[in-house]
């Protein structure tokens, strides 16, 4: 019998399951780490039995009120992240595991209720099992864990390659038709790394992949010289994709915020490369060296204001005289990421908190810098957000179709006195190495 959540916190309460008896011995410590890695793997398959509940729950709900199919459930992934304040896809992932579990899997789900499994293991096999058809699923997933103890002693790369090899011999054609299908996902990202370096992720088809990391791999058993096996690979990468030397500057646009006082030397603020995040003052001061003896490059300052307390992003000089695009420009540097709560995706679309066809104006306070699935996702019947100036801090309240509420604020600039800050749109040669040299 499930209890409600509210009388639950009241019966127990989830801190006392961080307590640690600091007089324990070493034994007791470890089973305690044990037992705690139980109760995650338990608490998982409860919030997996949520999730399809709520799901179940809310399609039937919308199918009464005339929904067509297609749209029932929208948004619904996006309440599961909040709810587990994770991002958006990963609330995606959540959403689809936990239907996959309890409606097609249950060996697995009650693996992972009894700690057999974590959670990220049950989701590497329920992908692996993805393809199949649910009888097949069913009996993938019985396989390896109607019997618990064949668990035992398994990491991820086995317990991934016993579900490949078995979803392979139950339908091989289906999983060479989803090998064929997924090379239409390739793609090539990027994410900020530690220490102003940068993570560049390609997915690719294995048998490009393979080619890509033999060839760099020839390539650094060839080269002597005092860099590393890796520096040789990476530097290899970066020559052979742009065509020039590691140590020749590459032209880069760049788009750099920073305080006044921090552009002519007078405070260490760090300022904030778009697509980056914050980088040192020298680094952005040395982009700027560059970008005024570099002909090649155009630096263009834009004024921006901040209000002194806060330190939000308050009014801009735009060189546009369409409205448009200044206040586009303006949210984008204000909320640097998309503004749903957890959800740190780029922004793609500048639009309304409160939609326009609902009388939300075109203004800076209503304006929200989002991902392209969050903007989508309020649309759906039931979200409202709303968007306030509190204490001088552009803050957005999300309220979700069952009455949750979620808020974000704006980031704070750069710099801690001055009342102005420059941003700098510069076309810049910059060497590869100049973000981890500064």
């Amino acid at each position: 019998m499930s209890v409600p959540c509210g009388i639950l916190e009241h019966m127990f309460d989830p801190s006392m399951v961080a307590a640690v008896d600091p007089h324990a011995d070493e034994a007791a410590l470890i089973e305690q780490i044990a037992w705690l890695e139980r109760v995650k793997s338990a608490a998982s398959a409860g919030q997996a039995r949520a999730a399809a509940a709520l799901d179940e729950k809310r399609c039937a709900d919308e199918a009464a009120a005339g929904v067509p199919k297609a749209a029932q459930g929208k948004g619904l992934a996006s309440e599961v992240a909040l709810a587990r304040r994770d991002s958006p896809v990963r609330g995606g992932r959540h959403l689809g595991l936990a239907k996959a579990l309890v409606h097609e899997m249950p060996h697995t789900l009650a693996a992972l209720e009894c700690g057999a499994l974590s959670e990220w293991r049950a989701t590497l096999i329920a992908r692996e099992s993805a393809c199949l058809e649910v009888e097949d699923r069913r009996r993938l997933d019985a396989e390896p864990c109607a019997d618990v103890s064949k668990l035992d002693g398994m990491g991820d790369a086995r317990i991934t390659a016993a579900a490949k090899e078995i979803a392979a011999r139950l339908d091989a054609q289906a999983v060479v038709d989803r090998a064929a299908k997924a090379e239409a996902d390739r793609t090539v990202t990027i994410r900020p790394a530690p220490d102003c370096m940068v993570y560049l992720t390609a997915l690719l088809p294995v048998r490009q992949g393979v080619g890509v990391y033999a060839a760099l791999k020839r390539q650094a058993d060839t080269t002597f010289d005092d860099r590393s096996r890796g520096q040789v690979m990476a530097d290899t990468l970066a020559e052979r994709v742009t065509g020039r030397a590691v140590d020749e500057p590459e032209p880069v646009a760049l788009n750099l915020v920073m305080s006044d006082q921090a552009l002519w030397g007078q405070d260490n603020a760090p300022a904030v490369l778009e697509g980056y995040g914050p980088i040192p003052a020298s680094l952005a001061q040395r982009l700027m060296r560059d970008a005024v003896v570099d002909k090649r490059s155009l630096a263009t300052l834009r004024r921006l204001y901040r209000h002194p307390k806060s330190g939000s992003l308050v009014g801009m000089e735009s060189r546009s005289r369409l409205f448009p695009k200044g206040l586009a420009a303006f949210i984008g540097v204000r909320d640097r990421t998309c503004r749903t709560p957890y959800c740190d995706a780029p922004i793609r679309h500048r639009d309304h908190a409160v939609p326009r066809n609902r009388g939300g104006p075109t203004s800076v306070l209503n304006g929200l810098g989002e991902c392209e699935r969050c903007n989508y996702v309020k649309e759906a019947p039931g979200w409202r957000v709303t968007a306030a100036d509190e204490n001088n801090t552009h803050t957005a309240e999300f309220i979700t179709p069952t009455g949750a509420t979620y808020r974000s604020t704006a980031p704070p600039l750069p710099g801690a006195r001055m009342i102005t800050v420059s941003e700098v749109e510069i076309r810049i040669g910059v060497a590869l190495t100049d973000l981890h040299a500064a």
